[in-house]
């Protein structure tokens, strides 16, 4: 890493240990970062995104952090996981430790932590982390987006969520593209000494398959008890131009004229979509109708990962009415995907 960049990292890691605002890569997407135990610095993260207060976030740490600092209990399938997935996109919630304040857990007394594999993120916390007199520090960083929008995969979309905010507000370091480009997989793990085991709260690159083969068996789905989590609520991840998502058989259908358009009406402007993307798998499914544009998408999952949260974007300046998702194959590598476009859709859904 060249002098200058480690010299920004440097400044970077004393403006969060001040209390200030950093934004910096991580392998999934940029996250808005403030020292984790500091609640004034994690407040200024819920006001510049308009983050609801009681919407956790999650805490990211060095990767040789000792996570006991951090949580009450680190049971013994939490380290398997660690050792399996860490650094990587895999965010375990576990019991808050008391000494933690309760600001970066929505008020809850779990907690989410994470180690993320970026090198620029690593070093970060590592220099942060060595500021600290306990040698543990932890950057409390959603992604650095205003709440509820499309997430950043690189800088310069992290500069258009905050416009008004200069480098004196808000540091970013530079990393490049996001690989992953959606957020990290959550499981739970705060409850089993409650009985309840561990339980998949949101998912992401890191499937349930490959969950199990650390578990030994797959993780339970969402309970009315389980802990609040980022990225969990209906309506989420979402462009400012409306989304719809269609079946593969309904998109052919259409091609061929034998089924129907996607029925979403703009309500803000009293009509119907009349120029629309349609993000399709592979290929088209047949000659465009008119006012249609295909844009192909290969159909990899680590690819589509990758490229949706930009060609979101995309699509959202180019001036579109209507943006129309194919739905991914019901697959376990594709569930992270799914799992993101449908929160998109469901923003403009009745």
């Amino acid at each position: 890493m060249p002098d200058s960049a480690q010299a920004r990292i440097l400044e970077a890691a004393r403006r969060l240990d001040r209390g200030r605002l950093v934004a910096f890569p991580t392998e999934t997407v940029y996250g808005l970062g403030a020292d984790a135990e500091n609640p004034q610095a994690v407040a200024r993260i819920y006001a510049a995104k308009k983050r609801p207060a009681n919407h956790p976030v999650i805490v990211h740490l060095a990767p040789d952090t000792d996570p006991a600092y951090w949580a009450a209990a680190v049971p013994l399938q939490a380290r398997q996981l660690m050792a399996a997935f860490w650094p990587g996109p895999l965010t375990l919630i576990l019991p808050r430790a008391a000494r933690i304040p309760d600001a970066v857990s929505g008020g809850q007394d779990s907690i989410g932590l994470r180690c993320p594999a970026h090198p620029v993120a690593q070093t970060l916390l590592h220099v942060f982390a060595a500021l600290k007199p306990h040698g543990c520090g932890g950057v409390a960083a959603p992604s650095a987006n205003q709440f509820g929008q499309v997430s950043p995969t690189r800088a310069d979309h992290v500069r258009q969520a905050f416009p008004d905010l200069d480098d004196q507000a808000l540091m970013i370091l530079e990393g490049g593209e996001s690989q992953v480009g959606i957020e990290s997989t959550i499981l739970d793990l705060s409850r089993l000494e409650q009985g309840v085991g561990p339980t998949l709260l949101r998912p992401g690159q890191i499937n349930v398959l490959q969950l199990a083969e650390i578990l030994g068996d797959l993780p339970a789905l969402p309970d009315a008890a389980a802990p609040r989590v980022s990225g969990s609520l209906k309506a989420h991840y979402a462009p400012h131009t409306p989304v719809a998502l269609m079946d593969p058989a309904a998109l052919s259908a259409w091609a061929a004229g034998l089924g129907p358009a996607p029925a979403l009406a703009i309500a803000q402007a009293g009509r119907p979509a009349r120029r629309l993307a349609v993000v399709v798998l592979d290929a088209p499914p047949g000659p465009a109708p008119e006012g249609v544009d295909w844009v192909v998408v290969r159909a990899d999952p680590a690819h589509y990962a990758r490229r949706l949260y930009a060609l979101l974007r995309e699509l959202d300046a180019a001036g579109y009415d209507l943006i129309v998702l194919q739905r991914p194959p019901a697959e376990p590598a594709w569930q992270g995907i799914d799992d993101r476009i449908s929160r998109a859709a469901a923003a403009f859904s009745a």
